[in-house]
């Protein structure tokens, strides 16, 4: 059973997805219709933790994740928690953390398609000539993560 909740944050709505023992899916929707109080504990934790990160109060979360992809998305969404905050790799660097080296593309690919956004940090690779490049929650929202954690893109 899959339950969730909509979360309001600086850079508008969050949608956060959890089973009973695992968050499955966190992306940035563009309205909501309905905000009411998380239903699950692991839904509260999880806006608890989140509101703690956008006031700066937390760098790390404390959460069981279960995001659904392929092995080799699953080896790169791995990596990508890896990364600390504040922060930047590329796809390159992602590549030779999965010992995959050849496969920059294909890590760009499964970095686009992490269902569970700021919590696995695909918001901190960047492209090779250190430009933001690719986010599905757009390029702004990635800006804006970027330097709410101290380091700033050069776009």
């Amino acid at each position: 059973m899959s339950t969730h909740c909509i979360l309001p944050c600086p850079l508008g709505w969050l949608s956060i997805s959890a089973t009973p023992d695992a968050i499955t899916g966190l992306r940035f929707i563009d309205q909501a219709d309905n905000t009411g109080t998380p239903a699950t504990p692991l839904l509260q934790s999880a806006c608890r933790q989140l509101t703690e990160y956008f006031e700066g109060k937390r760098r790390h979360f404390e959460l069981p994740l279960a995001p659904q992809g392929t092995p080799f998305q699953q080896s790169v969404w791995q990596a990508l928690l890896t990364v600390p905050h504040g922060e930047r790799r590329s796809y390159k660097d992602i590549a030779g953390l999965i010992d995959n080296p050849n496969a920059v593309r294909a890590v760009g690919l499964a970095n686009s398609r992490n269902p569970i956004a700021i919590i696995i940090p695909c918001h901190r690779v960047i492209g090779a000539s250190g430009r933001l490049v690719g986010y599905a929650g757009g390029i702004e929202r990635k800006a804006w993560l970027l330097q709410h954690e101290g380091n700033p893109g050069n776009d």
